[in-house]
């Protein structure tokens, strides 16, 4: 097994993840397997129960794990569905030791970070590799050199590289080269200190990757390395580019992928990035396409890593459809604080209606205000999650007469809970992994616009509730127009509903932003697009008409739709 620990200095978010998922694109290329582990320092078992203020968005994979959202990025960029193996926490090895000493499997021992912790931290790390029957494994370490809670993980790696020989482990530190406003020189000083740091600690970076603005000087290089004593073929500069997925790309121009097969004893294989490439072009392309905006109706707005896997699947979808995305980002709670009449002057001029997941009652009514201004007038709309279940209340109250149609989550005294508790959750107290999660599969009606763009009937999405739609509703709903298209295989579980008569009204209980990948976009967001660009067309002032698409995804390469006439 080979090792690739990518660590951070200087201040967060630097990009330690897409530089991991960047490394991982370029030897996946190279033919051989690869995976990835994200180290979250924090006592937390996992993200499920973490304000997304704090940490960004809760991603959710297949087997129902909530993780960073980093795990996300590996999937989009590996095109590999991860576990829970592949997110070590704090909270994780600290039970993971707890538990084996209350069943005294340390024969006596004193439990102690080092070994006890450190040991468990190194078998978490092999464990999610040698499942993952991979050649190389990515493992990101969260936080930054020097942070306290870091020191078990930091040790831990230190020690497998020492285990498993030099050549089988690459460090790579990503740090901050920043410039002086008054100067206006490229300074060097932070990463210096934050190798020395790294140093002290017993780990010499073989690689270190420079977030900069621009590409760093050759001087700069230079000084870089004669400061860190790392080769100027391993200095990386990583400026600012016009998208994530341009970062792999740049950095094999700059060698990389030949370095760290040299670094690693690998030998080289023929290339193949074209499919990534091609994405790439493609999403230039659409740089210079229609523009198209969609309004997000968040809670969490204020920091857009709450739904990065939203914006990214529309990146997805636009490299597909030729267009250019553009998010009015607007906070719920501002929405419900201010009226309908403020909603719609917010919403005015928008093309499409995104109302996304959450929990909780602040912002719910913000959100059934904006789902009232889509569906009455005509603007494409998609719910994902509470946004479903925020469409189903409101259709019930406004158009079928239910007054205060509600969720029980929200109103425990609603006349019409026509959103309830899912019956397994009854009694179950803890907060952390006990929702409805993970990979569900979900029949959809032959002749629905969800099967249309899926091209299936029978599909599998990642979910994440505790709440759905009341059996009881579901006949006087369809009766007045809303339609269940998608429902769970036991037929008693609403997972998709359309509203006859509009040009695009959906919503689903699951969240297929999850599973959005470069070349297969998801199949609902594609749809929304789609349906927007049509929107931006037709509407007062729009185009004369459409541009044709500038991507024809065929259908192998796209399963969803093939792109194959303007719109």
């Amino acid at each position: 097994m080979k090792y690739v620990i990518v660590t951070g200095g200087v201040l967060s978010g630097l990009g330690k993840g897409i530089s991991a998922s960047s490394i991982g694109l370029l030897l996946a290329g190279q033919g051989y397997e690869v995976t990835a582990v994200k180290i979250d320092p924090y006592l937390n078992c996992d993200a499920g129960t973490m304000n997304p203020y704090q940490h960004g968005e809760v991603y959710v994979m297949e087997d129902g794990s909530e993780v960073d959202l980093d795990l996300g990025n590996y999937e989009r960029f590996l095109d590999r569905d991860l576990s829970a193996d592949h997110n070590i926490t704090t909270g994780k090895v600290y039970r993971q030791v707890i538990n084996r000493e209350r069943r005294g499997d340390y024969l006596g021992d004193t439990v102690q970070i080092i070994p006890h912790i450190v040991n468990q931290i190194k078998d978490s790390i092999k464990e999610a590799a040698d499942k993952a029957k991979a050649d190389i494994c990515i493992v990101e370490m969260g936080g930054t050199v020097g942070d306290i809670e870091s020191m078990p993980f930091l040790e831990a790696v230190r020690q497998l590289h020492r285990e498993v020989d030099h050549p089988n482990l690459v460090f790579v530190h990503t740090t901050l080269v920043p410039v002086m406003g008054v100067v206006g020189e490229q300074k060097t000083k932070p990463t210096q200190h934050s190798v020395k740091e790294l140093r002290g600690l017993g780990i010499h970076p073989d690689v270190i990757v420079a977030r900069c603005e621009n590409p760093l000087e050759k001087s700069i290089i230079e000084k870089l390395s004669l400061f860190t004593d790392v080769p100027r073929r391993a200095i990386i500069s990583a400026a600012n580019a016009p998208s994530i997925y341009h970062v792999p790309l740049r950095f094999d121009s700059q060698g990389v992928t030949a370095y760290m097969l040299d670094r690693l004893g690998l030998p080289p294989a023929k290339e193949d990035l074209s499919q990534w490439r091609r994405f790439v072009s493609a999403w230039e392309i659409s740089q210079e396409g229609p523009e198209v905006e969609l309004a997000l109706i968040g809670k969490y707005t204020h920091l857009k890593d709450s739904y990065i896997s939203h914006v990214e699947a529309f990146n997805h979808a636009a490299a597909a459809l030729g267009c250019r995305p553009k998010i009015r980002w607007l906070e719920a709670t501002e929405l419900e604080d201010k009226g309908a009449e403020f909603t719609a002057q917010a919403l005015a001029g928008v093309d499409g209606v995104l109302v996304p997941g959450g929990f909780g009652v602040r912002g719910s009514q913000g959100k059934i205000l904006a789902t009232a201004w889509a569906r009455e007038n005509q603007v494409p709309f998609l719910g994902i999650c509470f946004g479903f279940q925020m469409a189903v209340a409101e259709f019930g109250r406004s158009v079928m007469g239910l007054e205060g149609a509600n969720s029980s989550e929200l109103d425990e005294e609603t006349p019409h809970a026509v959103i309830s508790l899912l019956p397994e959750q009854e009694g179950v107290e803890d907060m952390g992994a006990t929702m409805r999660l993970g990979s569900h599969p979900v029949l959809l009606a032959p002749d629905s616009r969800a099967a249309t763009l899926y091209k299936a009937t029978d599909i599998t999405e990642r979910h994440r509730h505790r709440f759905e739609v009341n059996p009881d509703y579901i006949e006087r709903y369809e009766a007045a127009g809303l339609r269940f298209t998608g429902r769970d295989p036991s037929g008693r579980r609403m997972e998709v509903c359309e509203l006859e008569g509009h040009p695009f009204f959906v919503a689903s209980q699951f969240h297929p932003e999850f599973k959005s990948r470069p070349h297969r976009p998801s199949a609902l967001h594609y749809g929304f697009l789609e349906a927007a660009m049509k929107h931006r067309v037709s509407a007062p002032g729009g185009p004369a008409e459409a541009e044709g698409p500038l991507l024809a995804v065929d259908e192998e390469s796209n399963p969803v739709a093939a792109v194959t006439s303007a719109v």
